[in-house]
C-alpha cells in the first residue's frame, strides 16, 4: 500500500480479547487492501478503541454515525450495545465485532453471535499486537451441500392427493413447532432476564431508601406536564440520545424509578401514561446508523439522515408528552 507521499505502509496484526466478564474472541485481525476500515457505532465521533486499533493496524476509523462504507470494506465493527440489536447485526452480515459492553449472545440475533467473530467487553489494555503471519480476514462460510439430483435411471412416481395434504401438513407443524421453538428460547435468553433485572433494581429502590433521594429529585419533574416536556428534551438532544440508547437502559431503569413512585403515591397516577413517552425519546437513536446500513444507504443518505431523525426527535419527543397528557385525561377516575 502506497500513502499520498509515496511512502509504502504495511498492515500489522492484533490481537483482541475479552475483557472482565466478556464474552467470545480472541479475534486476530489484519487489515487488507480491500479490508482497511474500522467502523465505529459507538454514538457519534470515533470511539477510542477503534482509533488505536486503526492506529496499531495501519487501517482507517470511520465514525459509522456521520458516513457508512461498504460491508466489503470493514475490517471490523466497534460497537457498544447493551444486548439489543447491533451487537447482532454485524455477525450476522459476516464482519468481525467488537462490543464495548460485556454482553454474550443476547438479542433478536443471538444465534449469529459466535466466538469466532464476537468479542465483547474491550478495553484498549486487551488489544496488542501479534506477530501471526496466517491471518484470516474473513470468517469462512458454512459449507452448502449440493442438493443430490435423482438419477434418471429412477423415474419419480407422481404423489396422489394424500401423500401431498401429508407432506403440506407436515411442513406448517414444521414451521409452527421451530417458531415456538424459537420463541421460548427468546423468552429465555432476553424477556425473563429483563424482568429479573427489573425486580432486582425495583428491590433495591424500596429497600435501600434510593428512593426516597430520587423522588426528591424526579417528582418535581415527573408531577408535571412541563417537567415531563422537559424530561422528553434532555433525553432527546441530539449529541445526548445516541449515548443514552445502548440496550435502553436509562429508559428502564428511569421507567421503574417513576413506576415505584407512581405507586407510593409520590407522582399523581395519570401521569404514567406521559411519562412513559417523556423518557423514551432517546430509544433507538444508537441504532440510526446500524438501521440505514441494513437498508444499503448511500454515504450521503446516512450523512443527511443520521442528524435529520436526531433533530426530529426534538420535536416528536415533547409532542408525544402532550398527545399522552391529552389521552390520560380522565383515564384514572
Amino acid at each position: 500500500m502506497l500513502l499520498n507521499g509515496g511512502v509504502e505502509m504495511s498492515y500489522k496484526a492484533i490481537k483482541v480479547s475479552k475483557g472482565t466478564s466478556g464474552w467470545g474472541g480472541p479475534l486476530v485481525l489484519k487489515p487488507t487492501d480491500e479490508k482497511n476500515v474500522v467502523l465505529s457505532v459507538t454514538g457519534g465521533g470515533i470511539h477510542p478503541l477503534a482509533q488505536k486499533i486503526a492506529d496499531l493496524t495501519g487501517a482507517r476509523a470511520v465514525d459509522g454515525f456521520h458516513t457508512t462504507v461498504p460491508d466489503e470494506q470493514v475490517m471490523v465493527a466497534v460497537v457498544d450495545c447493551g444486548g439489543t440489536a447491533r451487537c447482532g447485526v454485524y455477525p450476522k452480515k459476516n464482519i468481525f465485532t467488537i462490543n464495548l459492553t460485556p454482553v454474550g449472545q443476547s438479542g433478536p440475533l443471538a444465534k449469529y453471535i459466535k466466538e469466532d467473530i464476537y468479542v465483547s467487553g474491550v478495553k484498549e489494555s486487551n488489544i496488542t499486537l501479534t506477530d501471526a503471519d496466517d491471518v484470516v480476514i474473513e470468517r469462512a462460510a458454512e459449507e452448502k451441500s449440493e442438493p443430490v439430483k435423482p438419477s434418471s435411471a429412477a423415474p419419480q412416481r407422481k404423489q396422489n392427493i394424500i401423500e401431498r395434504i401429508g407432506r403440506g401438513a407436515g411442513k406448517v407443524v414444521g414451521i409452527f413447532y421451530s417458531a415456538g421453538r424459537e420463541t421460548i428460547d427468546s423468552v429465555i435468553k432476553n424477556i425473563l432476564p429483563f424482568m429479573a433485572f427489573v425486580a432486582m433494581l425495583m428491590g433495591i429502590i424500596l429497600k435501600s431508601g434510593i428512593g426516597d433521594a430520587i423522588a426528591a429529585v424526579i417528582a418535581p419533574f415527573s408531577g408535571s406536564l412541563i417537567g415531563l416536556l422537559v424530561i422528553s428534551v434532555v433525553a432527546a438532544l441530539p449529541f445526548l440520545s445516541p449515548l443514552l440508547g445502548p440496550g435502553a437502559v436509562i429508559a428502564q431503569v428511569v421507567g421503574v424509578l417513576i413506576g415505584v413512585e407512581i405507586g407510593r403515591g409520590n407522582i399523581p397516577p395519570q401521569y404514567a401514561l406521559p411519562a412513559l413517552f417523556a423518557i423514551d425519546p432517546q430509544v433507538g437513536c444508537d441504532f440510526i446508523p446500524v438501521g440505514l446500513s441494513l437498508g444499503e444507504a448511500e454515504p450521503e443518505t446516512v450523512e443527511i439522515g443520521v442528524p435529520a431523525i436526531l433533530f426530529s426527535r426534538l420535536i416528536t419527543g415533547p409532542a408525544s408528552v402532550i398527545i399522552a397528557y391529552l389521552f390520560s385525561i380522565g383515564l384514572y377516575v
